[in-house]
């Protein structure tokens, strides 16, 4: 870690959960600030954390409202969301409020720790947009419009590649369906016209389309491109 350690706002009500995320994210020298409602998480948001972990069944805000809230006060601070097993709709929608990323509980301490370094190389990769982007053998000049996977450069038409541009910028985070519609048509509403060009974008780039390693599906949710090496 960094010689000053990130600072993590870990907000839920459970105090076993708190106590999980204390001890397994201290381990990794970070910095935990705890808050076990949104009024304290609201006030705790003056510390300055680098990153939030957020669970969405809160006791005094509901979850998304506060989502909503903390984005209206910090727009590029990343958000990984805590939620239940069945709750599809709810990750929906906080992922189209501004959040990163989404954890189904119970979770494993690896799994999380992985999120949140997407979830910051995500950020640092925004405020600095790389040109090249690289994940594999998969290769993205963002300046030239080049594809490669290998050393083979790959021929996209252009609303593939505007999918996959859109994937890039958000590399590592999972993008529903309505905001990837959003981004590459005005008016369709239909996430069947989406994977139609998620299914032609990996015949082109998947070594194996049936099993993409690059463009991965969040089942019900929407997609996500393997972060950047």
């Amino acid at each position: 870690m960094n010689a000053t350690p990130i600072k993590v706002l870990v907000i839920d009500d459970e105090p076993p959960i708190r106590k999980l995320l204390r001890m397994g994210l201290s381990t990794q020298g970070y910095d935990i600030l705890e808050a076990s409602n949104g009024k304290i998480a609201l006030e705790m948001l003056s510390e300055g954390p680098a990153l939030i972990i957020l669970d969405l069944g809160l006791p005094d805000i509901q979850g998304h409202d506060l989502l909503r809230m903390i984005r209206g006060r910090n727009e590029s601070v990343p958000i990984v969301v805590l939620s239940s097993r069945g709750d599809e709709a709810g990750k929906v929608q906080a992922l189209d409020l501004g959040a990163d990323d989404y954890l189904t509980k119970p979770f494993g301490m690896d799994e999380l720790l992985a999120r949140l370094r997407a979830a910051l190389r995500h950020q640092l990769q925004v405020q600095g947009e790389r040109p090249v982007f690289r994940s594999g053998d998969l290769s993205v000049d963002l300046v030239r419009r080049i594809v490669k996977v290998a050393d083979r450069e790959i021929k996209l038409s252009p609303k593939e590649y505007d999918l996959l541009r859109v994937l890039v910028q958000h590399a590592g985070k999972v993008l529903t369906h309505r905001f990837l519609l959003k981004e590459l048509w005005d008016e369709l509403t239909d996430a069947q016209y989406l994977r139609v060009y998620v299914r032609q974008l990996r015949q082109k780039i998947e070594a194996d389309p049936e099993r993409p390693q690059f463009v991965l599906t969040e089942t019900g949710i929407g997609y996500r491109l393997r972060a950047a090496d």
